[in-house]
C-alpha cells in the first residue's frame, strides 16, 4: 500500500477493479459476493444502470453551484422525503456524520429559540456509532474513538440501553435537549431495538420536552424492509432524523430531516454547506429514492432478509462452537461469534464472500437490497464453508 496514504485504515488485501450488482471483481480475476455493500451504502448494487444514467446525464449539464441559488433537484428530493416520512423540512449534506452534526445543532437551536439555551445535553447509548466528526464521536458510545483527541466535549451523556431508571433521570434533567438513538444499531453489533422500547422512549421524551433524534444512516432507506427502520414501530416517529449511505446508492450524500417545529430555530445563517445538495448529488439521489421507495423492492428486501436470517440461524445452530446467535433486522444482520470476528472476515473473503465487522464480536451481512434468493443461498453456502474451515483450523490447533 502506498506510503502516501494516511494510515488510518486496516485495509484488506483486496484490490477491487469493478462491480456489478451484488458482485465485486478484483484485479487478480477473483470474484466476491459483496455482503458489505460499502457498509450498507450500495443498496441498489454496483453500477445500477438507472443511477449510472442519472449521473452521466447530469454530469453533462451542471455539477455544482452554491446553495445561495435554488437547486431544483433539492426541492424535488425534499418533497419526496417529506412525503414519505414524518418530516416537514430537509437539510442536505454530504455524509452521515454531517447529517448527525446538523441534527444535534437543530435540537440545540430549537431550545435556544424557545428561550432555554441551557438545554444542550444529548443523551446517547452504549454501542452506538454516529460518525467520526468531533461532535459525532462525542455522541457515540465508543470511548476508543475519542482516544488522543482531547477531553470529551460538554453536553453529551452516555447510558446503557437497558437502564430505564437512568434514562428517566437524564430525560428529566433541566439541561437535556435531545436523545439520539439508532433504531437498529449497526457498528454496535446489529442490535434491533424493540418497537415497545422505541415508543416508550418517544413518550418519555415528549413528557420531558426533549426532542428525539433517530440515526438511520445505516438502517434507513429500505435496509430493514421499510423505507425507514422506525416505521416498524408506529408511534415512535422522531422529531429529527439523520440519513445517508443508501440514499445515494454509493454517491456521497446525507440529509437531516425534521418536523417544522423541531427545525424552528434553523433560520437563515444558522447552518450551511458548500457541497451538500449539489445538482450532481441530487440527480443521483432522486433516481435512487424512486428505486428504494418502490414497495416491490421493499417487500423483496424484507423477504430476502427473512431468508438470510433463517439460513444463518440454522448455520449458527450447526456450528455452535463458532457462532453464538443471529440478530438484526431485514438485511442488516449480525452473527455474534465465539471465534475472532476479524479472522472470520478474512476466512470468508478467502472463500469468496465479503462480510463486515461489528461490535460485540459480530460479523455483519449487509448485501444490496436487490440480492436474489439464489445469491442469498450462495452467501450462506460460502459462509458455511468458512465456518467449516475455521472448525478444522481449531481442531488442528488443539
Amino acid at each position: 500500500m502506498s506510503e502516501a496514504l494516511m494510515g488510518v485504515y486496516n485495509r484488506a488485501p483486496l484490490e477491487v477493479d469493478r462491480g456489478e450488482g451484488v458482485w465485486l471483481h478484483a484485479r487478480d480475476g477473483r470474484s466476491y459476493l459483496d455482503c458489505v455493500s460499502g457498509i450498507a451504502t450500495n443498496a441498489l448494487g454496483h453500477c445500477h444502470p438507472k443511477l449510472v444514467a442519472a449521473l452521466q446525464n447530469q454530469a453533462e449539464k451542471l455539477w455544482h453551484v452554491s446553495n445561495i441559488f435554488r437547486i431544483p433537484g433539492q426541492e424535488e428530493l425534499a418533497e419526496k422525503l417529506t412525503g414519505a416520512s414524518f418530516a416537514d423540512v430537509v437539510f442536505f449534506a454530504n455524509s452521515g456524520t454531517e447529517a448527525i452534526e446538523a441534527a444535534i445543532k437543530t435540537a440545540r437551536k430549537y431550545h435556544a429559540a424557545k428561550g432555554s439555551p441551557e438545554r444542550i445535553d444529548v443523551i446517547g447509548f452504549a454501542g452506538s456509532f454516529h460518525g467520526r466528526t468531533y461532535a459525532a464521536v462525542n455522541a457515540s458510545g465508543n470511548p476508543a474513538y475519542l482516544d488522543g483527541f482531547g477531553p470529551r466535549l460538554p453536553g453529551y451523556v452516555q447510558l446503557g440501553l437497558d437502564d430505564d431508571a437512568a434514562l428517566a433521570v437524564a430525560l428529566a434533567a433541566p439541561t437535556t435537549a435531545a436523545v439520539l438513538v439508532e433504531p437498529v444499531q449497526g457498528e454496535g453489533g446489529a442490535r434491533a431495538l424493540s418497537p415497545e422500547w422505541l415508543c416508550r422512549l418517544k413518550a418519555m421524551a415528549r413528557a420531558a420536552g426533549v426532542l428525539v433524534i433517530h440515526d438511520e444512516v445505516q438502517c434507513g432507506m429500505g435496509r430493514t424492509g421499510r423505507l425507514f427502520a422506525h416505521q416498524w414501530a408506529p408511534g415512535s416517529e422522531p422529531d429529527i432524523m439523520a440519513i445517508a449511505k443508501a440514499m445515494g446508492g454509493g454517491f456521497p450524500m446525507g440529509a437531516c430531516l425534521a418536523t417544522r417545529e423541531a427545525a424552528a430555530g434553523m433560520t437563515v445563517g444558522a447552518h450551511g454547506t458548500t457541497f451538500g445538495g449539489n445538482p450532481l448529488a441530487m440527480a443521483v439521489g432522486n433516481a435512487a429514492f424512486d428505486l428504494l421507495a418502490d414497495p416491490a423492492l421493499l417487500a423483496h428486501a424484507q423477504a430476502m432478509g427473512e431468508r438470510l436470517t433463517s439460513g444463518l440461524t440454522k448455520l449458527a445452530a450447526a456450528y455452535g462452537d463458532i457462532a453464538v446467535d443471529v440478530r438484526g433486522k431485514g438485511l442488516l444482520i449480525g452473527v455474534k461469534l465465539h471465534t475472532n470476528n476479524r479472522e472470520m472476515m478474512a476466512t470468508a473473503r478467502d472463500h469468496g464472500l465479503l462480510v463486515a465487522g461489528g461490535g460485540d464480536n459480530c460479523i455483519r451481512l449487509l448485501p444490496p437490497l436487490i440480492i436474489t434468493a439464489r445469491e442469498v443461498d450462495t452467501a450462506l453456502d460460502r459462509l458455511a464453508t468458512a465456518f467449516a474451515a475455521t472448525r478444522r483450523a481449531l481442531a488442528q490447533a488443539a
